[in-house]
């Protein structure tokens, strides 16, 4: 069973590296690396419903993970502005499109809230701290609006683990319905994910 195989695989990693791994995972999907909090945090639910894992520990770490990446994509865009995140995102697959939609959903609504609502929001997640960094948001502020949003939205997800793993006779009894599905959304990401970001970095090798 596919879903088995997946979800086997991703709650033996998270056990083999524990809360920091957990954690280090959480602080690169704030930041500009490709690794979203959705393929993160029901897993770590699972392990919290199989009594491996504490719950509140489990979104201590997660949500300090969120914001120490996000503090961190803050300071590239405060200090280095796009040259640097550009320099550094063409290892990451960064889609300039990207950059520039949540740029401007962040000025069309600068201030707490928006970072607060951000962390909600796909892409805009990964990438609002670079634009509140180049412009020059009190860090205060920014910090306590993140570190809100992520334990909010790391916490849904993890109780979607939990409920999930709770259910998973039922899951095992359309398995072969699920695979089908499974393996339809994997293709279509990946083949998704590799056809935008490749153009991207190429483009971003031949600007000066």
């Amino acid at each position: 069973m596919l879903t088995d195989m997946v979800s086997a695989f991703a709650v033996k990693c998270l056990d083999l590296t524990g809360y920091a791994g957990a954690g280090v995972l959480m602080a690169l999907e704030s930041m500009i690396a490709p690794i979203p909090s959705e393929a993160v945090m029901p897993f770590v639910g699972f392990l919290v419903a199989d009594g491996k894992w504490n719950l509140w520990l489990a979104i201590l770490v997660t949500s300090l993970g969120s914001l120490i990446g996000s503090l961190l994509s803050y300071t590239m865009g405060h200090f280095g502005g796009k040259p640097v995140v550009y320099k550094v995102g063409r290892y990451l697959l960064l889609h300039p499109h990207d950059l520039e939609v949540t740029e401007r959903f962040f000025n069309r609504r600068s201030g707490v809230f928006t970072i607060f609502a951000s962390r909600f929001v796909p892409v805009v997640r990964h990438l609002i701290s670079i634009p509140a960094g180049t412009g020059r948001m009190p860090i205060l502020p920014f910090s306590i609006a993140t570190l809100a949003g992520a334990t909010l939205w790391n916490s849904f997800l993890l109780y979607c683990g939990m409920l999930l793993r709770e259910h998973w006779r039922i899951v095992q009894q359309y398995s072969h319905q699920v695979d089908v599905v499974v393996g339809i959304v994997l293709g279509v990401g990946a083949f998704w994910f590799v056809r935008s970001r490749l153009p991207a970095r190429a483009k971003m090798r031949l600007d000066p």
